[in-house]
């Protein structure tokens, strides 16, 4: 149900017209557990048993919200760790490897990493998981530098 959950999640956000019918107070929810039970199959009853709960409680809007509580619930009771490291150039798949292998040492959890770009950080890493953020980049090393300067 966990694999069902998160790629519904997916879909709900990437189809905007799914995600506003779902959303749209004027539609009944019956009409909803409906479209839902359509769209889940028969696949897996325990997975569209719950989509159909979720209409009846009147929170098919909200899926996307409870897919991602859903998810970070299941990483917590996983020791998971998702982050997101953006660096300032592409990173081959050996020094991402590298960084990941660094930071589940240091967290003694798995970490599932996701890669971006920005060059604006001239160099360096920039690590964000939850709301903990680590900042080694140059350009935030060059902003700590002219905070401290204008304090002086």
């Amino acid at each position: 149900m966990h694999e069902a959950l998160s790629d519904f999640a997916v879909a709900i956000e990437q189809t905007p017209e799914l995600r506003n019918v779902l959303r749209n107070p004027q539609l009944e929810s019956s009409a909803k557990a409906n479209i839902l039970a359509e769209i889940a199959g028969d696949d897996e009853p325990l997975f569209k048993n719950f989509l159909l709960l979720i209409a009846e409680k009147g929170r098919a809007g909200e899926l996307d919200e409870i897919a991602h509580e859903f998810e970070r619930l299941m990483a917590r009771e996983e020791r998971r760790l998702t982050v997101a490291l953006t660096t300032a150039r592409e990173l081959t798949d050996d020094e991402a490897h590298a960084i990941v292998a660094q930071i589940e040492q240091a967290a003694g959890r798995k970490v599932e990493a996701t890669r971006s770009v920005d060059p604006d950080l001239v160099g360096g890493i920039v690590l964000q998981a939850g709301s903990y953020r680590v900042d080694a980049s140059v350009r935030g090393r060059l902003e700590r530098l002219r905070q401290t300067l204008v304090r002086s």
